[in-house]
């Protein structure tokens, strides 16, 4: 697929789930104002279109060229009876999405822009050493305004932070996309608001 280009709608009949093998899927929802609210990245090895009714929560869209593997729900179900380690499988990774869910709560609820950004990226880093990838340097291809939308922020605050952090050392902007956790120490900190 295509980078933007749109997997399921919000209130689309689930019929399918599918499994990202590789790019970045972003999901979100839309205010009945027309904001968006990132909820989640997705990265290969992740499920989307989990759907507990007939229709999808939220909307996904790729950031970037992305595959995804595609099963339709009606089979996922039969074959989770055939092979009970699959439905654990997906309960774990419910279990995960609901950890991370109460996470982005206190994100957006009690941190101040530069505790929610040091989160974040020490939130990525973490995701990325689970999927064993390379957990520093990390890869962000999701633009400015997709983080803002992500962390209840505005992307020149977004700009802004990412400048101080790197001014104080604490992160390197490199090439394609990816970021440098030169000072750890520094960015636990900051996002424990001390």
């Amino acid at each position: 697929m295509q980078p933007q280009q749109t997997l399921f709608y919000e209130g689309d009949p689930a019929e399918f789930l599918f499994n990202v093998t590789g790019g970045m899927i972003r999901v979100h929802k839309l205010l009945a104002d027309g904001r968006r609210q990132v909820t989640g990245f997705l990265y290969p090895g992740d499920f989307v279109g989990l759907a507990v009714h007939d229709n999808y929560a939220y909307t996904a869209e790729t950031v970037v060229a992305t595959s995804v593997c595609r099963f339709p729900r009606t089979k996922l179900h039969a074959l989770m009876r055939e092979m009970p380690h699959l439905e654990n499988r997906m309960l774990s990774m419910a279990s995960n999405e609901l950890i991370e869910a109460q996470d982005q709560m206190l994100l957006l609820g009690r941190k101040t822009a530069q505790e929610k950004i040091a989160s974040f990226l020490l939130m990525i880093s973490r995701r990325a050493g689970r999927r064993g990838q390379s957990d520093n340097p990390i890869h962000l291809p999701m633009g400015r305004t997709d983080i803002a939308d992500f962390l209840g922020l505005t992307t020149e605050t977004v700009s802004r932070v990412f400048t101080q952090l790197k001014t104080s050392g604490a992160i390197r902007l490199l090439d394609n996309s990816r970021v440098q956790l030169s000072d750890m120490r520094a960015l636990g900190a900051t996002a424990q608001g001390s």
